[in-house]
């Protein structure tokens, strides 16, 4: 029996944001190369969208590749963009067939050319789909998006387009890259490690972070469902007791 039938599936998390971590780690466990891992790291990515397509999840955000990641060797970054190009190209029709579409964030004009150019065709080509979306975070890093929102905010501020005094955490909120989605709900970060590493960090403020040891080479289906059921077990509260959690609730009922 497979863990999908122990999930609730009117209590999903409406938004799941992944860490993917691990690919490097995985590929020299094996004796490999670190582009090996990411070559691998594909499947699950691939494996992983078709598992939360199927459930009914509304948001997927996956951290590709953050503004840090610029520092790695030389050779390993000109074939992690290369395989970026490979498989945004091959994966559009899949995308298409199971009505998922793509957005992406991050600082894009740091990737090379041909990145940027099928990222905005296969953005293009998907536009209409109305199922998941999948949302990629490319060249991304939270302090960036802050950063960059508060420089919108004060050119948007000396041209008066915005008063100082209406400034509101709904605001700030329409300045970041994520401003056409909801908050990720729960949090995955495979391989071991318990950072955020400069993700989401505004949006993450409420979200349930989960952390499992596995590679994210062998993350799998049944590892995403093994999170999405940890995430049902737990009580969220934000910022409340349990009591008034409870009355709402039996409120509600009735």
């Amino acid at each position: 029996m497979s863990l999908k039938d122990s999930i609730d599936i009117q209590r999903l998390p409406k938004h799941i944001a992944i860490i993917m971590d691990g690919n490097g780690r995985w590929a020299k466990e094996k004796g490999q190369d670190r582009l090996f891992g990411h070559l691998h790291g594909v499947e699950s990515v691939r494996n992983i969208v078709e598992g939360c397509a199927e459930l009914g999840i509304q948001y997927l955000t996956l951290y590709a590749f953050s503004t840090e990641n610029w520092d790695r060797p030389a050779y390993e970054v000109a074939g992690l963009m290369e395989l970026l190009v490979d498989t945004i190209r091959k994966e559009v029709p899949t995308l298409n067939k199971n009505n998922i579409r793509l957005h992406v964030i991050g600082d894009l004009d740091m990737l090379p050319e041909t990145a940027r150019k099928e990222l905005t065709e296969a953005i293009n080509e998907t536009i209409a789909n109305t199922g998941l979306n999948l949302v990629m975070a490319l060249s991304y890093s939270s302090r960036w998006e802050l950063m960059r929102a508060i420089q919108h905010i004060v050119a948007d501020i000396k041209s008066g387009k915005l008063n100082t005094e209406e400034i509101s955490q709904e605001t700030l909120k329409n300045y970041l890259t994520t401003k056409d989605f909801p908050d990720p709900e729960l949090m995955i970060r495979t391989s071991g490690e318990h950072r955020i590493s400069n993700f989401l960090l505004y949006q993450l403020a409420y979200a349930e972070l989960y952390f499992t040891d596995t590679r994210w080479p062998d993350f799998r289906k049944e590892n995403l469902y093994e999170a999405i059921i940890d995430f049902q077990n737990r009580e969220r509260r934000f910022g409340k007791t349990s009591e008034q959690l409870k009355n709402q609730e039996e409120t509600t009922d009735h």
